[in-house]
């Protein structure tokens, strides 16, 4: 299975149990050990668990592998590891905290999934605009 349709599925998973601001960068350019950096906003430690949870599950069922989970215990920040792509879901603190979408989107632009995170960009740019 590509990156290209891991990417589609764990969106979709993502989307299914109301994850928030999904954003899904393309970093082959940026570096060798994977393709796709998709992250994603949970209000509580159980949706950031549920949303995480639900990735791996639609992946398994589509034929996909789980490489790896990291930080299940404490619910704030759970990376899933997909290979070639890249799953990030966090809390809106711990996500505004390490501004990943800075790292990541330095050299590649972000697809936003949701309207939410649309709407985030105008204000900022519309911001920018007026200083």
């Amino acid at each position: 299975m590509g990156p290209e349709k891991i990417a589609k599925i764990a969106v979709a998973a993502l989307e299914d149990i109301k994850g928030r601001d999904i954003v899904a960068f393309n970093v082959k350019k940026m570096t060798a050990l994977f393709d796709k950096v998709i992250i994603a906003s949970g209000d509580s430690n159980r949706q950031v668990r549920a949303l995480a949870n639900n990735v791996c599950e639609e992946i398994k069922k589509a034929g996909g592998r789980v490489s790896s989970t990291e930080g299940g215990q404490t619910g704030e920040w759970v990376l899933v590891d997909l290979g070639a792509v890249v799953v990030h879901v966090m809390q809106p603190a711990i996500r505004q905290y390490y501004n990943l979408e800075e790292i990541w989107g330095a050299q590649s632009r972000p697809r936003l999934r949701k309207t939410a995170a649309r709407k985030s960009v105008a204000r900022k740019s519309a911001g920018r605009a007026a200083v």
